[in-house]
């Protein structure tokens, strides 16, 4: 029987776990077995827990997903500026969790697969919505409604861009800081083409 209580850590442990399989072997060579051995846990408990391999990939990609809310929340709780809080976006999308290689390789997997799984293709919805409503939300301060639509559409696609050019390249952390400024800086020159 299992102890009362452990349900939350051995979730962890297998999220954790998945993060390293994906990373070393890629997403088609992690297995349950890959996983359940990486984690010193029974491979019955995937199952258990999340339905398969398949549920066990979408609590790690909600579990990545929380981690870079979690950082722009942290940033932004005790208030700032339209244009602060536009950085702060970068900043979260671009943090050292977001560069690690258990990070980069599960979201690079992530992306792939989430063309053929419809919940990770929903997953993937989330994400690109939440970044353009968090963009447009301040971005609808600084400029006209339409002129803000578009800037949240063109600075998501210029952060997904040069995270992806900078994992792709397998950018160190100066490659990716020189990846966040230019992220930045093409926002303030968005601001700052709008004249309002």
């Amino acid at each position: 029987m299992p102890k009362v209580g452990m349900e939350p850590i051995r979730r962890q442990q297998l999220i954790e776990a998945t993060l390293e399989s994906v990373a070393e072997l890629g997403l088609h060579a992690t297995t349950i077995n890959s996983i359940s051995k990486r984690a010193g846990l029974s491979s019955g408990i995937i199952s258990h827990y999340f339905g398969g391999k398949d549920g066990l990939l979408e609590a790690t990609v909600r579990f990545l997903l929380n981690n870079l809310r979690t950082t722009l929340v942290s940033k932004t709780q005790n208030g700032c500026t339209p244009k602060e809080r536009l950085m702060f976006i970068v900043e979260a999308n671009f943090s050292v969790v977001q560069q690690s290689a258990r990070s980069t390789k599960t979201w690079l997997s992530f992306w792939a697969q989430s063309m053929h799984a419809p919940r990770l293709g929903r997953l993937q919805r989330i994400n690109a919505q939440r970044l353009y409503s968090n963009l447009l939300f301040s971005l609808n301060s600084l400029m006209s409604k339409s002129d803000a639509q578009k800037a949240a559409k063109l600075s998501a696609g210029m952060i997904d861009g040069l995270w992806l050019r900078a994992v792709l390249s397998q950018a160190n952390e100066t490659e990716f800081k020189e990846a966040e400024q230019l992220a930045k800086h093409y926002i303030e020159n968005l601001i700052s083409l709008s004249g309002d």
